[in-house]
């Protein structure tokens, strides 16, 4: 019905726009977007998207959120997948399981979560050519 030209330009325009969730808002189920979201509210669920999740300060979200990027102020609890880049602000409160590409931590952060990184891991060999531990 709709040729390739018209579906590209309609990710492309999706990809500019951003959702939010406002301070005063309580959210309990499933998300699913290609856009990115920013929670100030509360979100009981989960979050599944291609671009970037931004938790503010005043964000809570318990549940399951996929996404590409993720900057987070606020507090999180549950699994976080990170294709790319975790980013916690010094406000942020992580708990619960993550798997990220790359993580960045400020100081002040609390970060008690299980961290499974997914890229950049090389095996090592001995001397011997045998295999040793891994390393990131």
């Amino acid at each position: 019905m709709f040729s390739e030209s018209k579906k590209g330009r309609n990710n492309e325009t999706t990809r500019g726009q951003s959702n939010r969730i406002g301070k005063s808002t309580s959210i309990k189920g499933e998300v699913v977007s290609q856009a990115d979201f920013r929670i100030d509210g509360k979100l009981d669920g989960s979050v599944e998207t291609t671009g970037k999740i931004v938790i503010g300060q005043s964000g809570v979200i318990t549940g399951k959120v996929i996404c590409a990027n993720a900057d987070v102020e606020g507090r999180f609890q549950g699994e976080l997948v990170v294709t790319n880049l975790l980013t916690l602000k010094s406000s942020a409160i992580i708990e619960g399981d993550v798997t990220v590409s790359k993580l960045s931590i400020e100081p002040g952060a609390t970060f008690n979560a299980t961290c499974t990184m997914k890229t950049g891991i090389k095996e090592l060999k001995t001397s011997e050519g045998k295999k040793a531990d891994k390393t990131a």
